[in-house]
């Protein structure tokens, strides 16, 4: 164990006065700062929070017995989900159409599972990491949250959202994305998270532990935010994205299809010669075997002013009768992109066929969805290879990875109209920003009614158009070639650090009392 605070001293008088207030408090106060983090996020980017509220969670797990820990990790996390998906709310019930109880249900469902995570840190660490010195705040316990959010972000079939990566876009530690993705920036924010407990609680020698780390995970970002990972292709395409910002409690409805293919042309009409178009994902409320003169009539038109078009679309396989999200492309050939990564309860529902009916959560006229392969390839537009994705499977960032190493743009489409005027589509946009960092790539990203987007290769969003508005955002981008570290290896250089982060905070408590459970 490293020396306690000399008799007297700053450290010791704060250190005594926090530790009790923390073991007194800890419990009730890990709720609402938990929920206080959700403010680290857009659309409020409160980013310092990022660091201050899970420094607090982890002085509150300080000498306390492992099942208290564990309440205080689920209760935080909770308040965490339930501030910063709040919006699951109207997508479920006010558009979804599910009863309230169900809704209440799946939501604090997710909310509970997304808990359990931190739980079993905070047990884990209280039970076994006790007594770490330094390394457990600049080691162990980062490790192990960065661990927590990687888990939750495949197990199943993940929920990858609010990592604390991605509340910092707009600081110097936005630089570890490109080499070790969104969770590498999350270790550096749980690294200052525990440096500033040791700061305000720890020995002499544990604060000069502090600032080294300090110094190491700030000064490192700042050197890596001067590094170009990628090139310019040495081409420039224009392009025109698309939104018709028709409420989601219309698209649907009988009589919209033709007001709605109406619109999407005479938005489209004007722009037509630039390189890339994109309308965004099922643009047209209909499958498209039922559309087939109208698309015809659209790419020709495009194609005879030199345009590709993108748009995403419904469709059934003829031979197997399976429905897929997907997205088309016209240059001047017609490809097809079949999403991979489905939303549970939305495209596909894992419940007995007899319930299907009314637990279906979107206005489709349609079953399940099938899933696209792994094994597809980039759409063809503009002269240039776009690795394509839909909705919200752009959060799962690794899987991306093989499309993009094959291209040189990125295009998402997406409909946050199911979120509404909530926080969701800014989260979204941000996680978009981080694919784009991650691999250097700049972004296409069109929505129906916001937040439609053109984002740089940095992350930087180029320009945008305000949401629940018709219009058209143009501008030009510039492909890119190359790798960054992360699209060469993805997570496993994270993982590695992760690993010998947690063992050597392991290793250093090893020693210490094993307290019962």
């Amino acid at each position: 164990m490293s020396a306690p605070p000399a008799a007297g001293s700053p450290g010791s008088r704060a250190a005594t006065r926090l530790r009790a207030f923390t073991e007194s408090y800890g419990r009730w106060l890990s709720l609402p700062v938990g929920a206080l983090l959700a403010l680290a996020f857009a659309p409020a980017g409160a980013w310092p929070l990022a660091f201050l509220c899970p420094a607090f969670l982890m002085l509150c797990w300080e000498g306390v017995a492992p099942r208290e820990a564990a309440w205080r990790g689920l209760l935080f996390t909770a308040g965490t989900f339930l501030a910063g998906t709040y919006w699951l709310y109207h997508s479920i019930h006010l558009i979804g159409h599910a009863p309230v109880w169900v809704t209440l249900v799946l939501m604090l469902g997710m909310v509970a599972i997304m808990g359990g995570y931190t739980a079993l840190l905070g047990y884990a660490a209280a039970r076994w990491g006790r007594d770490g010195g330094p390394l457990r705040f600049l080691a162990l316990l980062p490790a192990g949250w960065v661990l927590t959010e990687w888990v939750r972000g495949w197990f199943l079939s993940g929920f990858p959202w609010l990592a604390l990566g991605y509340s910092q876009l707009d600081t110097p530690l936005a630089a570890y994305a490109p080499v070790g993705g969104v969770y590498l920036v999350s270790l550096g924010v749980a690294v200052t998270a525990g440096a500033l407990v040791l700061l305000v609680t720890g020995s002499r020698r544990a604060r000069t532990a502090a600032v080294v780390a300090l110094l190491l995970a700030w000064g490192c970002a700042l050197a890596l935010g001067r590094v170009a990972w990628t090139q310019p292709r040495g081409t420039e395409v224009t392009v025109a994205l698309v939104q018709g910002a028709v409420p989601q409690s219309m698209k649907w409805a009988p009589g919209q299809l033709e007001s709605t293919m109406n619109l999407y042309l005479e938005l489209t009409i004007p722009h037509l010669g630039v390189g890339i178009i994109v309308w965004p994902e099922s643009a047209i409320p209909s499958l498209e075997s039922g559309i087939r003169d109208y698309l015809d009539q659209v790419t020709a038109l495009a194609a005879s002013r030199g345009s590709s078009l993108i748009t995403g679309l419904v469709r059934r396989d003829a031979q197997s009768g399976a429905y897929y999200n997907a997205m088309a492309a016209w240059s001047p050939h017609e490809q097809w992109y079949y999403k991979r990564r489905l939303v549970p309860f939305g495209e596909f529902f894992p419940v007995p066929a007899a319930v299907r009916d009314w637990m279906r959560l979107m206005n489709l006229p349609y079953s399940d969805f099938a899933a696209g392969t792994e094994t597809q390839r980039p759409l063809v537009a503009g002269g240039e290879a776009l690795a394509p994705t839909i909705c919200y499977e752009d959060a799962y960032g690794v899987e991306q990875l093989p499309l993009a190493r094959e291209s040189t743009l990125l295009v998402n489409v997406t409909n946050d109209a199911w979120f509404g005027d909530s926080s969701a589509p800014h989260q979204h946009l941000d996680i978009s920003r981080m694919r784009s960092l991650e691999t250097g790539r700049p972004m296409l990203r069109a929505t129906n009614d916001g937040v439609t987007a053109l984002i740089a290769y940095d992350g930087r969003v180029i320009d945008s158009l305000s949401q629940f508005q018709p219009g058209v955002l143009t501008g030009t981008v510039e492909p890119r070639t190359g790798f960054t570290p992360y699209l060469r290896a993805g997570n496993w250089p994270v993982l590695a650090l992760l690993a010998i982060g947690l063992i050597a905070g392991f290793r250093r408590a090893r020693h210490a009392r094993v307290v019962p459970g």
